[in-house]
Parts: structure tokens; C-alpha cells; sequence
């Protein structure tokens, strides 16, 4: 087995250029100085916001100059940290620059109580006489949203003092799940064993080898369910700290305050769970043809992941991965695809995996940035996949932050992942296009058929989970590893459906899903996949109108307007259940295609 290259063994092309932040250490170390100066200012306008419109300005002048600067500190350093963990001198760069963003944070605290001292009306009349407050108005009337839930000074401090004990649960989880929890070597069908990880879980389910795939999926849950009762208390712990945030805040309920959070009306969690509900015989009908494709007689959860696809390596190297990208992206006009070319030319990404990288992938950067996207290529359809999907969000950042200014240039985590699943579903429709190879179609769509069931049927599961534990809670009602395990082995039978076997081991799923822990979060995942399909669909059938909207609404407007509204203006009302139903309905155009192919290959 060949060993796995150093850092300073990677080609120079290969590498993210991340001297377009800082030409060397020495100039992030001059920064990093310089935005330490700036601990203490806030008591130049800290106290004065209410006295005048010029005076709020200079308050939100300051506060966002120390963003702009920390914010691109703490990038390089995190990058530099995640392209080799072993190297120490990253790690310290890049704790050193968390700790300085925690010391702003807390000494910049004041800032929300304070703005809540002066009315609305007054606000409102600041923003009206000085021209430079316009810049802020969207986030001055957001902030005048949240004033019924916003707590004196003192009661804030308090608050901020007790979130280290209310995280409490969610660090124990953490700690448990990547630090303590340890698995036996598992053995596949030949008796070879196999070491067992949270990373080669995943890996193990996909393999075409069954007893594998059994030994991982008992192996993981036996773990689990043998520490389910302090799992239970955390966990519980973790919904019980969400809803005492509720109440103390004044909300009806944690789900209220979490989607409050992103200005999302409650009737969007609601309509996808109901959607998804009505179109449950669509995953039925999948399973049960996974089990006829299998030849199963009785199809276990870990039969779930496996391909129905065998013996077919569909292998994309990464200057391939490139040409399909590129040219899936064509439906887009030039303003788009010359960002993606920029990103490609000019060393956004950081390709290919080395000793102590982090692993995965991802797209970050700051205002002031570029995007960088990590990988950790292998040369597979796969990766090529992720590799649109990271340059979505990189475009998405890179409009956003080109086209608003830095305290707009964010954008809602409710719209996330919308631009990656977009660019993911216009190279889905280009590959089956050109492909001539029908197994390769058939993988193509066993690839998007699992990528809906697990985006869009599992986590809408999981939203449903969260919900009714957090309800359960609210309403007083203990939340024992018995009560956790009863009502999600329920919601599994109810998702899946009568061809799987729902054992005793997948009633423990919930103990080991780090999103529960997230307040609210898997939710956004269904209906993000299902936005960006509605939009990758206008944007195939409508032409060029549909790409204006996009790039016009949508990918430059940041944090402009509520991502409600910024998706309205783009083309999805996720106020209705019409994109949950379209993202359904080609869920069901890709399985007829599939059972097509299938019928025609025998």
C-alpha cells in the first residue's frame, strides 16, 4: 500500500493559494496584532448608540470593521490549520484566532441589548436622517423583530454566562461520539477483519458485501444501545436547555424560536413533514424494489446503502471532473460559469488528500475572500458531485459578497445548501444526457435516487423526530432511552415502509445523529434539496429568464432580504407545498426511468 503523501509534497497547482488573504505567516501575524488592537474600542461607542444617528453609525461602523478584519484572521488561519491537523504550528494559529474571536464576542455583547434601549420609532427616525444608516436598515428592522424576545442587559449577561453550562449537553455528545466511543474490528464474509470507525461506517453499509455490511451496522448499534440511557439524559438535556431558552425568550415554543432565528414561518416545517407524509408510498415503492434488485427475502436497514447497481466502477479523474462541471454548467450564462473557471484557474481548491488533512469537504472564505473549497479527491462520480456542490456554495459566496456590502453578504443557513444542490441536480441532468453507457445511467440514477432518500425522506424523518421530542418535553413528559427508542422505530416503519425488516438495532439511530444536537437544523436540508431542484428546473425549461432570476434574486442578494422572500423572488414559494411536490415528482420521473432501464437490461 503506497503511503499517503506529505504536505510539502503536493504539487503547488494542486493547492488552495491562500496567499491572497496573507502573502506569508508573518503578514497574519501583523494582522492578527492589529486586530487585537482593537480589544477595548467598544468603549469608545459603547453606551453612546442612543444618543444620535451619527453616533449608532459609528457603533455599527466599528463593530462591522473589526468583523471584516477578524473575519479574514480566522479563515487563513483555520485553512492553514485543516490542510495539515499534525502541524502544531496551525493548531496554535488557529486557536489563537478563536480565542480572539470569542474575546470580541464577549466584548461586543452589548451591543443588541443596547440597540434595544432605544425605541423603534426612534430607529426608524435615525435611519430616515442619515444616509449611512441605510446600509443597516434590514438589519436594524430584523433586530426590530426580535425586540419582544430580547432581555434587559442584565438578563442577557446572565444568559451568556449560563450558555457554556446549557452546552453542556451537546459537548458531552460530542466528546462521546469522536473521542470515547471505541468499535471492535469486524470481520466481512471471508473472515477478514475490518477496523470500524464513525468515517468507515458508511463505507461498510455500501459494500456489496452482506455480512459485512451486517457486522458494521450490529457492530455500531450494539454501542450505542449499551450506553442508550446516558445518551437518553443527554440528549434530553440538550431539548430541555432549548426549550428553557423558549420560555425565558418568550417564545411558544423551541421550534418557534429556532426558526424565528432565520425569519421562517413555522408553516414550512409543517408543510414538508405533511408533503413528505403524502408521498411516502414513492420510498415504499423504492424500498420495495431495492429489496426485489438485492434478491432479498428479508431487507435489513444496512441492505439500504448498498448499490443496486454491482460491479461498475464509474471512475472520473479530477481534470475530467472539471470538463463535466464546466459543461453541465452551460445553462448558466457566462457571469456564472466565469466564476467557476476563475475558482479552477486561479487555485480556490485544494484537490487531493495528505497526511493529517482534514477530512471531507468544504467550501468557506470571508468577505474580503476568495472562496477555497476543500477536497480530498478520489477519482470517482462521486467526488465529482461534491466537487459542483462546494462550487455552488463558493459562487453563492461569491456573489453575495461581491454584490453587498460585509453586514449583508452572508446568507441564511435556510438557504445554504440550495445553490450546491442546484449546481448537483444540473450536472445529474447533463451526465444522463450525454452518457451512452447504460450502466452507468443506471448508476447515475441509483446515485440520485439515494441522494433524494437520504436528503430529502430521512431528514424530514429526522425533522419529524426533533419536533415530537421537543414537544414531548415541553410537555413535561420524561424523555427515557425506552420513550426515544418506542417513538422512532415507529417513524422508521412509518418512512420506509413493509419490504424493510425494522430489527431491534435501528431503534437506537437517534443516540448517534450529531444534528439532533443542532436545535432545529435537519429540517432545512429537505427543504433546500427541494428548492434547488424547482430552480434547477426552471432554469433547464425556461432559459435564460430563470438564470436572471437566480443570479439576480437569489445569488446576489446575501442576507438583503428574508430568505423567504429571496427565494420567492427567485422563483420558490416555500410557503406552499408546491416545491416539496415538484422535488416528489422527480423523485418519481428518476425511479420510472430507473425501473425503465432496469426492465430493459433483462
Amino acid at each position: 500500500m503506497a503511503e499517503m503523501i506529505t504536505r510539502e509534497q503536493q504539487l503547488e497547482e494542486n493547492t488552495w493559494d491562500l496567499t491572497k488573504i496573507f502573502p506569508s505567516d508573518a503578514a497574519f501575524e501583523e494582522a492578527f496584532k492589529e486586530v487585537e488592537s482593537y480589544l477595548g474600542r467598544e468603549e469608545e461607542v459603547k453606551g453612546t448608540l442612543a444618543q444620535s444617528a451619527q453616533q449608532l453609525l459609528n457603533g455599527l461602523l466599528l463593530e462591522t470593521e473589526i468583523d471584516e478584519k477578524l473575519g479574514k484572521v480566522y479563515v487563513y488561519a483555520h485553512l492553514k490549520h485543516d490542510q495539515d491537523t499534525s502541524n502544531d504550528t496551525y493548531t496554535a494559529m488557529e486557536q489563537r484566532a478563536a480565542a480572539l474571536a470569542a474575546q470580541f464576542g464577549s466584548a461586543w455583547s452589548f451591543m443588541m441589548p443596547e440597540l434595544m434601549t432605544i425605541s423603534e420609532e426612534q430607529l426608524n427616525q435615525f435611519v430616515a436622517e442619515n444616509a449611512g444608516l441605510q446600509r443597516f436598515k434590514f438589519d436594524l428592522e430584523r433586530i426590530n423583530k426580535k425586540r419582544a424576545h430580547v432581555l434587559s442587559d442584565k438578563e442577557e449577561k446572565l444568559l451568556a454566562e449560563a450558555g457554556e453550562a446549557l452546552s453542556t449537553p451537546s459537548n458531552v455528545f460530542g466528546m462521546f461520539n469522536n473521542a470515547d466511543l471505541a468499535f471492535n474490528d469486524i470481520a466481512d464474509k471471508d473472515g477478514k477483519l475490518h477496523p470500524l470507525s464513525q468515517g468507515t461506517y458508511v463505507q461498510y453499509l455500501e459494500s456489496s458485501d452482506r455480512v459485512l455490511r451486517e457486522n458494521a451496522y450490529k457492530e455500531i448499534y450494539r454501542n450505542y444501545g449499551q450506553f442508550k440511557n446516558t445518551l437518553a439524559q443527554t440528549l434530553a438535556g440538550k431539548v430541555k436547555a432549548a426549550v428553557f431558552s423558549s420560555k425565558v425568550r418568550g417564545y411558544a415554543s423551541p421550534r418557534q424560536q429556532a426558526l424565528a432565528n432565520n425569519d421562517i414561518p413555522e408553516a414550512v416545517y409543517d408543510n414538508l413533514i405533511k408533503t413528505i407524509h403524502d408521498h411516502l408510498p414513492l420510498l415504499h415503492r423504492y424500498t420495495a424494489l431495492r429489496k426485489e434488485l438485492l434478491g432479498l427475502d428479508d431487507m435489513k436497514m444496512y441492505d439500504m446503502y448498498t448499490s443496486l447497481v454491482q460491479d461498475e466502477k464509474f471512475e472520473v479523474t479530477y481534470d475530467e471532473a472539471k470538463e463535466w462541471v464546466l459543461n453541465s454548467l452551460k445553462p448558466m450564462d457566462e457571469e456564472y460559469t466565469e466564476v467557476i473557471e476563475e475558482g479552477f484557474n486561479n487555485r480556490w481548491v485544494d484537490v487531493y488528500e495528505n497526511k493529517g488533512k482534514r477530512s471531507g469537504a468544504y467550501s468557506s472564505g470571508t468577505y474580503g475572500t476568495n472562496p477555497y473549497i476543500l477536497m480530498n479527491w478520489t477519482n470517482n462520480v462521486n467526488n465529482t458531485f461534491t466537487l459542483t456542490h462546494e462550487f455552488g456554495h463558493s459562487a453563492h459566496s461569491y456573489f453575495s459578497r461581491r454584490n453587498q456590502p460585509s453586514n449583508m453578504s452572508g446568507y441564511s443557513i435556510f438557504v445554504a445548501e440550495v445553490a450546491s444542490t442546484c449546481n448537483e441536480a444540473l450536472l445529474a441532468h447533463h451526465m444522463y444526457h450525454t452518457l451512452n453507457d447504460e450502466k452507468k445511467k443506471l448508476y447515475l440514477l441509483n446515485y440520485q435516487l439515494e441522494g433524494f432518500r437520504g436528503t430529502v425522506f430521512r431528514q424530514t424523518m429526522f425533522a419529524e423526530f426533533e419536533h415530537l421530542i421537543h414537544t414531548l418535553a415541553q410537555n413535561n413528559e420524561p424523555l427515557t432511552a425506552e420513550r426515544l427508542n418506542k417513538e422512532y422505530l415507529e417513524l422508521n416503519r412509518t418512512y420506509y415502509g413493509d419490504a424493510v425488516v425494522h430489527d431491534d438495532y435501528i431503534q437506537s439511530e437517534w443516540s448517534r445523529i450529531p444534528h439532533f444536537y443542532y436545535n432545529y437544523y435537519v429540517y432545512q436540508y429537505a427543504t433546500g434539496y427541494s428548492a434547488a431542484l424547482a430552480l434547477s428546473d426552471q432554469i433547464l425549461k425556461e432559459g435564460q429568464p430563470a438564470v436572471d432570476r437566480y443570479i439576480n434574486s437569489f445569488l446576489k442578494a446575501g442576507s438583503s432580504d428574508y430568505p423567504i422572500e429571496v427565494l420567492k423572488k427567485a422563483g420558490v414559494d416555500m410557503t406552499t407545498s408546491e416545491p416539496i411536490e415538484k422535488a416528489c415528482q422527480v423523485f418519481e420521473e428518476r425511479l420510472n426511468e430507473f425501473e425503465r432501464l432496469i426492465k430493459a437490461a433483462r
